[in-house]
């Protein structure tokens, strides 16, 4: 552990948590390394928005909705699914950072790849497209080798009673960041620079500050941990039953996660039901991108209000109430109302934040130290593998139609929002 023998000094982002909590110079200057990663990491997310940027994308290449669905499900699953394996390898080693490392740097590759692809092969839409998601199948793969390593940091390097503002002042001000990108989108699909040159300079934009953002984070200044047996992912695999049947805490995390994920399977349908059945322009993509930003900021505020005072149970059954809206507004507005259909990309700003904020606060309270790799590993692999329901959803879409995807979800988010009920309280 780090010596915590001198006194917490003024901090531009403050957090809060005892006052007498000692902070040495290294932990300030972790602090706001992983402040700053995520300012940046966000405008990223802002620029390259999978639900709304992306989809909008792969629209005016025609994909069908199959294709508009799998990008999420790539991007969130992909994310998710090799965490059994990193986590099989990664609870070894005294360091977790070098992994994180690497892992952006084949995410660094992969987003430049996503550039020159869309400007240069957008003129034979299938190819584009392939090559397009291939580039994402490797980002959402890397992203998961390092997403297990930078939860492991940040639990060392925030104690835990600065988590909650840790996250939040994170989500806060890269929200208002991202309302920005959002401006941004939005002039430059609505300036002259033609397709598909005004979407690859969208994701070149994305590009530099994800560089910049994972640069950052690789510069903590890691503290060790004592290592601990090495395992493969068979035995892994065979721990899963064993952990969840003696957690009935993580458990019931497992199940409203599921559930949460099996209901995202519209998310990537708002976007192209606006442009397809709605016949709104093609420049209200970046109207809408300002929506889910600008929405972020004041919901983080929210959020970590709620955190301090009820705990993360309460942010996810209320994150699930705000998201179950989403289906029903848009299933409520018609042609002509592109403003109200604002509201739609609010409620999902706003159920997104409450879930980045409580889902990592619950795993990290209720996750054993010692095991804290075996259930951020177990949890996300499970996930990952419901997150391929917008596949589902595309599927149902183009043979169904949007509304009973819509309906669907919302009846997902209802039980989810049940199923909070049996959360442990105090994490």
């Amino acid at each position: 552990m780090q010596n915590r023998s001198t006194p917490l000094p003024a901090d531009p982002f403050p957090s809060p948590g005892p006052e007498s909590a000692p902070w040495n110079d290294a932990d300030q200057r972790n602090y706001r390394l992983g402040i700053w990663n995520g300012w940046l990491v966000a405008v990223g997310d802002g620029f390259l928005s999978v639900t709304v940027v992306l989809a909008g994308f792969a629209a005016r290449l025609g994909a069908s909705n199959v294709v508009i669905g799998l990008l999420p499900a790539i991007a969130q699953g992909g994310w998710m699914l090799p965490q059994i394996l990193v986590a099989a390898r990664v609870r070894a080693l005294p360091y977790k950072l070098p992994v994180y490392r690497s892992a952006a740097l084949v995410r660094a590759s992969s987003y430049v790849a996503m550039v020159l692809v869309a400007a240069l092969l957008a003129g034979t839409p299938a190819l584009c497209l392939t090559l397009f998601i291939l580039a994402m199948v490797v980002n959402a793969l890397a992203s998961g080798v390092s997403g297990l390593p930078f939860l492991e940091v940040c639990s060392k390097i925030v104690p835990s009673s600065r988590r909650a503002a840790f996250f939040s002042t994170r989500n806060l001000v890269g929200g208002l960041l991202a309302f920005g990108a959002g401006l941004v989108v939005r002039w430059v699909l609505a300036s002259p620079l033609v397709f598909p040159y005004d979407y690859a300079l969208i994701f070149l934009l994305a590009t530099m500050f994800y560089v910049v953002g994972y640069a950052l984070f690789g510069k903590v200044a890691e503290p060790p941990d004592e290592p601990l047996p090495t395992t493969n992912i068979a035995e892994e695999l065979r721990q899963i039953p064993l952990t969840l049947r003696a957690d009935p805490h993580f458990r019931a995390f497992l199940q409203v996660r599921l559930t949460l994920a099996f209901a995202s399977l519209a998310d990537p349908f708002y976007a192209v039901y606006a442009l397809r059945e709605l016949h709104v322009a093609a420049s209200q993509i970046g109207v809408f991108l300002i929506a889910l930003a600008g929405a972020a900021p004041l919901s983080n505020v929210l959020w970590r209000r709620v955190a301090e005072r009820k705990g993360s149970r309460r942010i996810i059954r209320y994150s699930a109430a705000a998201a179950c809206l989403a289906p029903l507004l848009a299933m409520s507005l018609g042609r002509g109302q592109a403003g109200a259909y604002l509201l739609v990309f609010v409620a999902l700003s706003v159920a997104a934040q409450g879930f980045n904020l409580g889902h990592t606060n619950h795993l990290l309270n209720i996750a054993p130290p010692i095991q804290r790799s075996r259930y951020i590993g177990s949890l996300n692999t499970l996930v990952g593998l419901a997150l391929f329901a917008p596949v589902i959803g595309g599927v149902l879409a183009d043979h169904l139609g949007y509304r009973t995807v819509f309906w669907l979800s919302a009846f997902l988010f209802a039980a989810a929002w049940w199923q909070c009920g049996k959360l442990r309280r105090d994490a």
